[in-house]
């Protein structure tokens, strides 16, 4: 008997259990584990409505993953630092909401190493973790430094940054063209070579061991085809697994994440 669900969709939930990610999708009130669905044919339908994920307004256009452009302006959750923590302006006082600053980018963060299309650094809230590595599509994950703000970690991956990418190539992440390598004496070497500004920023190191990562895919794609409800309001095909935010089906890819606050029906 098929099944159907509707309504607006946002980045799927994850966790790990027994080393294998775990996915849960939000779609309208619903929470449906959608591992259980890898290798079945399953519909995704556009139903031409985006309502932003803050204020509820209808939207033509998902502006920073979900909101209407007013919100994507005013919101700090939306502002470029976001993107480049280095660049965090609270202590300014120019934050667009500095309660939310507050909360958010004065917590304990922080800085990893991943092995996602290659070894990157990354940062991250520590609740976050091990949320961020799934998201990232990272088959093995590091934590090696922890500072109190987000804008120290920021500092820290920018002297990282000269000797470690800080991007992730989703194409090859997608089609799993990651070699296995070991995080540990990269972390090392590295740790040597940015001592000052470890002790600028009161960074704490961390002795944590790599955490493995396996994802629910039954086939990789040898050629990425990008699926987009915009292009295409129906997309349908067998699911042959999720890695980071994508659904990975035997005709393309979708971004889940790119598309938060779409409303769409899903029929499996």
């Amino acid at each position: 008997m098929m099944m159907q669900l509707s309504g607006p969709i946002s980045k799927m939930h994850t966790h790990i259990n027994m080393g294998i990610a775990q996915y849960q999708l939000p779609i309208g009130d619903q929470l449906l584990s959608i591992n259980d669905l890898i290798g079945e044919q399953i519909s995704l339908s556009f139903n031409q409505l985006i309502h932003c994920q803050h204020c509820g307004k209808k939207t033509n256009k998902s502006y920073s993953q979900g909101h209407c452009y007013p919100c994507s302006i005013k919101l700090a959750s939306c502002d470029l630092c976001i993107m480049k923590p280095e660049t965090c302006h609270h202590h300014l006082g120019t934050c667009r909401q500095p309660e939310w600053g507050l909360d958010n980018c004065f917590a304990p963060h922080v800085i990893y190493l991943a092995n996602s299309s290659g070894v990157k650094v990354g940062i991250t809230r520590k609740q976050n973790t091990p949320h961020r590595w799934i998201d990232q599509g990272a088959v093995s994950a590091l934590p090696i430094l922890q500072v109190g703000t987000r804008l120290k970690s920021g500092e820290v991956e920018v002297a990282l940054k000269q000797f470690v990418n800080d991007k992730t190539n989703w194409r090859k992440m997608l089609k799993n063209e990651v070699d296995l390598v070991d995080l540990l004496p990269i972390r090392d070497e590295l740790l040597e070579k940015i001592q000052p500004i470890i002790n600028s920023t009161n960074a704490q190191i961390l002795d944590n061991p790599a955490l493995k990562i396996a994802y629910p895919v039954i086939e990789y794609p040898s050629k990425i085809n990008a699926l987009n409800f915009d292009k295409t309001p129906i997309i349908s095909g067998v699911l042959k697994g999720i890695k980071a935010q994508y659904l990975i089906f035997d005709c393309g890819v979708l971004n889940i994440r790119k598309f938060s606050a779409y409303n769409i029906t899903l029929t499996y």
